[in-house]
């Protein structure tokens, strides 16, 4: 064990100058610096990694960007691990999905360190493990709506999308930091939720993001630019993809899940990444809706209308917003959707349709709205929760919600509410009219990274707009800082 005498007594110079916060987190980086070095220097002792890690052919001779990985999964997934285990029930099950999602990850880093990167349609397949397991993640999150820690769940299904990382070049650094930066939304519930009675769920918010910092860290030293191969060695192939050896508390993971069947562009691999991690990026739910048409319109109960589209359809998912410079991937031709699954409805890639009404409704139906555009949907009675995901120039009206409507990722929404609704959350969108009822003005509106939102609120027979502030002032008081809105001048 390395002697930390040293800093001790720095510290301790330092004492006259430096805050008991300052002294802590100094420690603690510190322990975590000395586990990383343990955990390389460990070879040259003669011990090899469990599994019998093989590189040139010489035994435990790891990659040095694979001796770094294990130390991130030996300090930053043990630590988030611990924290997730000493909370345990939903949050301690998603964190062991979290675990197996990084060791699969492992598993890939040292097949690029032993291979040369292989032809596009053979890294799709080599991807696909991977993407089913973020899957799994969010859709725990999704299945759990109900639960008591679900903005914890909120948190790691925002930002799991980030192990994406190996598919995103040049700059896979910032888009793990832009995953990171989703899940504070939730992250900060948690904090105003526990943090003056109980630690566990501080050290847990803590723990989390600090995993994904240390990724950033480890992408910034080892792969910069994008995920990099052997440029000797044969071309990886799925033959060659063997389940990785367990490093960390959890057990090692199951077989991969099946492949899932996907057309994906073979003419440019920044568009088959791209492609390929639409899946990851889902977001906010996979709940979701219909309209009310006749029957023989409805795919649920028309089976002509499922064979028309002759392929079995996936569950839609919020995509990454690609940079300027990357090319677009060719225009896919998508089936509107109309069709009741169990609780949940879906309304996906509906274009021009002004009369969709959901009427068939009950307390434990879900809507979700997909894809959709210069369209309007009702829906009668009273259900679960609303989300709007990907629209565009939409309209929705509703009766009654005991949950949350939400609104993601989409520019030019006009939502009216005719009964009673507690929350309404908009994030990432650009331009929403929010028509509130009398019996609705105590909800709650929360909003995060939107612009052009405005309330109208029910006055002498017509609706008075109050917008919602996008520029605010911040100040420190002596004690605290404090942040209010501004107006906006001019």
């Amino acid at each position: 064990m390395l002697n930390l005498k040293p800093q001790w007594w720095r510290l301790q110079m330092l004492g006259s100058v430096a805050s008991m916060a300052e002294i802590e987190n100094l420690v603690e980086r510190l322990e975590m610096a000395v586990v990383r070095l343990e955990a390389v220097s460990s070879k040259f002792h003669g011990s090899a990694l469990p599994g019998g890690d093989i590189v040139n052919g010489v035994d435990g001779d790891l990659a040095p960007c694979v001796e770094a990985y294990d130390a991130l999964l030996s300090v930053a997934v043990a630590e988030y691990l611990k924290n997730s285990k000493a909370i345990g029930e939903d949050v301690e099950k998603h964190a062991e999905m979290v675990n197996a999602a990084f060791q699969a990850q492992r598993g890939f880093v040292k097949l690029a360190s032993t291979h040369q990167q292989p032809p596009e349609a053979d890294l799709a397949t080599l991807l696909r493990p991977i993407s089913v397991k973020i899957q799994e993640i969010q859709n725990f999150r999704e299945k759990n709506r109900g639960s008591k820690m679900f903005n914890h769940l909120s948190a790691v299904s925002e930002s799991i999308p980030a192990l994406g990382w190996i598919a995103m070049a040049p700059k896979p650094g910032p888009y793990v930091k832009e995953m990171n930066d989703a899940a504070t939304f939730y992250t900060n519930r948690v904090l105003k939720d526990y943090k003056d009675n109980d630690n566990r769920h501080v050290d847990w918010v803590r723990s989390y993001l600090q995993l994904w910092t240390e990724l950033q860290a480890y992408i910034k030293e080892h792969h910069t630019t994008g995920l990099v191969w052997s440029k000797s060695g044969p071309f990886a192939s799925e033959v060659s993809l063997v389940a990785p050896p367990a490093h960390g508390p959890c057990p090692p993971p199951p077989p991969p899940p099946p492949i899932f069947e996907a057309d994906t562009p073979k003419n440019n691999s920044s568009t088959m990444h791209s492609a390929l991690f639409a899946e990851l990026n889902q977001g906010e739910a996979i709940t979701r809706g219909l309209r009310h048409v006749l029957d023989g319109q409805k795919t649920h109960k028309n089976p002509e209308l499922r064979s028309q589209g002759g392929v079995a359809r996936q569950s839609p998912t919020k995509s990454h917003t690609p940079s300027p410079t990357s090319p677009k991937a060719p225009p896919q031709n998508h089936f509107p959707v109309l069709e009741l699954e169990g609780k949940k409805w879906r309304v996906e890639y509906q274009d021009h349709a002004n009369s969709l009404v959901i009427s068939e409704t009950e307390l434990k139906h879900v809507v979700y709205t997909f894809k959709c555009s210069n369209s309007t949907l009702q829906i009668k009675g009273k259900i679960n929760s609303i989300i709007v995901d990907n629209c565009k120039k939409l309209g929705l009206v509703f009766d009654n919600v005991v949950g949350i409507v939400e609104v993601i990722n989409s520019r030019d929404i006009q939502i009216q509410v005719l009964g009673k609704v507690p929350t309404i959350s908009v994030n990432k969108t650009e331009g929403c009219h929010i028509y509130l009822s009398e019996e609705s003005l105590d909800c709650e509106i929360v909003s995060a990274k939107t612009s052009e939102v405005n309330i109208l609120v029910p006055q002498d027979g017509d609706y008075k707009e109050f917008p919602v502030p996008e520029q605010y002032k911040t100040v420190w008081d002596g004690s605290k800082l404090v942040t209010e809105p501004t107006e906006m001048a001019g």
